[in-house]
């Protein structure tokens, strides 16, 4: 188990009512190319914290992981403490960032997504100190050949090609715009009935069946209004409709954050609870849909 002596970095604002701790080690710490290693995190949160960790590293860098990560609960009746090891290999040299993204530590309602920062590893070249490899060639002289004839007949017919493209683009895009735009709620209920034809309950994938349901609320929600970007976390999303008349907002964070625990916190749902789930993602859009349509009194003026 990692020791949290050293290497703790207690949360600063907005979270320090969580008390968590986390720490990050690599082992080993030198390496060659593509020799596996660890990235080994530990959390530690209040008793009965959800911990959700990132699947794996940044496959953007130089690190690739060659293991699913694996999830440990240490044997702690004060706190939830628990630790991920990510078993992966670095295919280039010199010191490489080890990027982990943020974990997400939920307790009832309250949902913090905490940076990991980012570790490191060396990797040591496997070729010789004095090797010539590294040693770049100068660079060659251009070789200049004329042109045929010819060649001038095929850059024309590129051209040609080119605008022939770009003349079908613009018929194609006036034609597009004489589409009519389906209607949010319409496209968010027939969205919700292709999500219940794939029988996903009954295949037992109860917690992919909640994720798709609550996405189309998120659809739904970003297409109505432009403050509801599908690119915000669940707390950045409440922030940002908590002032907007239609929108039931405790209802909703009950909802989102319950989706959350199950996504990425791995909590168990029966599914019973998950069509209560998405019975209640129904339920929101049709109490924003319609508090969204006009009264009575303006509707008849």
């Amino acid at each position: 188990m990692i020791s949290l002596v050293a290497a703790v970095v207690l949360i600063a604002q907005g979270t320090q009512d969580l008390r968590v701790q986390r720490a990050i080690v690599v082992q080993p710490e030198t390496v060659t190319v593509g020799d596996p290693f660890r990235v080994i995190v530990r959390v530690r949160a209040p008793r009965g914290a959800d911990i959700g960790f990132p699947d794996a590293p940044d496959s953007a860098g130089a690190v690739e992981p060659i293991d699913p990560v694996k999830i440990t609960t240490a044997a702690d009746s004060t706190f939830t403490d628990q630790s991920a090891v990510y078993r992966v290999a670095a295919w280039d040299v010199g010191t490489i960032p080890i990027r982990l993204g943020s974990v997400r530590v939920a307790i009832g309602r309250i949902v913090q997504e905490i940076p990991l920062g980012d570790a490191s590893v060396f990797v040591a070249s496997v070729l010789p100190a004095d090797t010539s490899l590294h040693v770049p060639k100068p660079a060659r002289d251009v070789l200049t050949v004329p042109a045929p004839w010819w060649w001038w007949l095929l850059i024309a017919a590129a051209i040609a090609a080119i605008l022939g493209l770009l003349w079908w683009w613009w018929r194609r895009r006036r034609r597009l715009k004489l589409i009519a735009v389906v209607d949010p709620y319409e496209e968010a209920v027939a969205a919700f009935d292709r999500v219940e034809k794939l029988g996903l309950l009954a295949a037992g994938e109860r917690g992919r069946y909640v994720a798709l349901m609550v996405e189309v609320v998120r659809e739904y929600l970003s297409r109505i209004d432009p403050r509801a970007d599908l690119a915000l976390t669940t707390s950045e999303l409440l922030s940002a409709i908590v002032a907007v008349d239609v929108m039931p907002a405790n209802r909703l964070a009950a909802l989102l954050v319950e989706a959350d625990l199950i996504k990425f916190a791995r909590r168990p749902v029966t599914a019973a609870h998950a069509a209560q789930l998405g019975a209640e993602a129904r339920q929101v859009v049709d109490q924003v849909e319609e508090a969204r349509q006009p009264a009575p009194a303006q509707a008849a003026a």
